[in-house]
């Protein structure tokens, strides 16, 4: 039976055994995030979350207890009711496949939330996650630039060439194990290379760059060496171009409402010199857009609207067909009954809208609900390292209803939220630059 607690005692989680072998402790949280392109380049990135799951469902058992986060009943409570919803699928194959997917991301992500949340600071320091999540960040531009100079199709994997074709002929699936580099999309009246590597969606590639962005600021931007914050600086300006090239409006909306709110924040306890460093940011990527081509790309995305109608005629599908299920759901998204239409599956096009049509009302308002808790729970949490996981939260906030969190983005929101709870947990002075100010301990 697992143990909750409002939070883990001084010092943080529980002792873990003595290291054996060559693994250090933590080591499924490196292979995920900063492993995920071998992952990628092999057809498995996808299901990376219930594979790893395993040994840290393993170092779970051997620990005996596990603790827990006040208000995680919440989530419990949502894991049940989302599968008491798969008694509302269709009966085909597809619906099944999507499913069971889908579930099992959920279920590896609490797996990886309470391995994260029950791990020692001693053995993994909040630094060394964080550091992480920075090098998973920095994947992720790089993947944004090479999508603009390598062929967009990539390359077949060797999951993918190993299925049989009656699966490869399921779009969902072939989506998840090719290892495309970007989707060309000509509404703007020209072909626009839209960054996705290392991931099968755009979009996704687009959420992920904004929930990683707050750990590079803290870990690339805001602390160690002087070399290191060149780099990271040199990085961070080559990376507007892949994020305006995605026109990703989401991640344009989520990122400035985290970096807003980051701002606020440093200004109410009058830190000036990282407030500097934010709005300097700001006025450096306006600069950079005004001033190059990237202008027009802008202009041209703002003055076509290109999914507007559609989403808004699911989002509209979805709150009409839910009234005729509304405690169960469907179970999974479902094609469409507007005839003429091509678009894309109600219950798709952003995370609420999935669970809202997959798993009822109650499933949706338990699903907002937990993560809403690990935002405002975590708002005082101490130290700069949780300063900027609560950031990211408000951003997965932010992408609620316009972006997934399956299969990958949920794994780093449950991460960050992992690191902001994990309490007694402060981090070192050297985590602020020097002559930067570091976050203060309350903020």
């Amino acid at each position: 039976m697992a143990t909750v607690l409002s939070k883990p005692p001084l010092g943080g989680g529980l002792t873990p055994r003595p290291a054996r072998g060559l693994l250090r402790p933590g080591w499924p949280l490196t292979a995920f995030f900063v492993g995920f392109p071998v992952w990628w380049a092999l057809g498995l990135s996808s299901f990376l979350g219930p594979i790893l799951a395993l040994p840290m469902l393993a170092s779970l058992a051997r620990r005996g207890s596990v603790r827990a986060p006040k208000g995680f009943g919440i989530w419990a409570l949502f894991l049940g009711w989302m599968l008491a919803s798969a008694l509302m699928l269709p009966d085909r194959v597809e619906p099944y496949i999507a499913f069971g997917f889908r579930a099992s991301t959920y279920v590896a992500a609490t797996v990886l939330f309470l391995y994260l949340y029950n791990l020692s600071p001693r053995a993994v320091p909040a630094a060394r996650i964080a550091d992480l999540l920075a090098v998973f960040w920095v994947i992720v531009a790089l993947g944004g630039l090479a999508a603009l100079v390598l062929p967009p199709d990539g390359f077949a994997t060797p999951v993918e060439l190993a299925l049989p074709a009656s699966l490869r002929g399921i779009e969902f699936v072939r989506l998840l194990v090719h290892a495309g580099l970007a989707d060309v999309q000509v509404f703007l009246g020209y072909p626009v290379p839209r960054p996705r590597a290392p991931f099968s969606y755009t979009n996704t590639w687009g959420a992920m760059f904004a929930l990683l962005a707050p750990f590079f600021i803290a870990r690339g931007l805001l602390a160690g060496s002087r070399a290191r914050r060149t780099a990271a600086k040199v990085l961070a300006v080559l990376s507007i171009v892949p994020v305006a090239v995605s026109l990703n409006r989401g991640l344009w909306l989520s990122l400035t409402v985290g970096l807003v709110y980051a701002a606020g924040r440093y200004a109410a306890r009058g830190r000036i010199k990282a407030l500097q460093t934010i709005i300097g940011a700001f006025l450096l990527v306006a600069l950079i857009v005004t001033l190059s081509p990237l202008r027009g790309l802008l202009e041209d995305r703002f003055a076509t609207p290109h999914s507007n109608d559609s989403r808004l005629t699911l989002y509209n599908e979805a709150i009409l067909r839910v009234q005729s299920s509304p405690l169960l759901g469907f179970g999974s998204p479902a094609p469409t009954t507007i005839a003429g239409r091509i678009i894309p599956p109600v219950g798709t096009q952003g995370q609420f809208w999935l669970v809202l049509f997959s798993h009822g009302v109650p499933g949706a308002l338990l699903f907002v609900a937990f993560f809403a808790v690990l935002f405002f729970r975590s708002r005082r949490a101490p130290g700069p390292i949780a300063f900027w996981a609560n950031v990211t939260l408000l951003i997965a906030l932010v992408q609620l209803p316009f972006y997934g969190m399956v299969p990958t983005e949920i794994s780093v929101v449950f991460a960050a939220g992992a690191l902001a709870l994990r309490g007694g947990e402060v981090e070192p002075a050297a985590a602020a630059a020097p002559g930067v100010a570091a976050v203060p301990h309350r903020v």
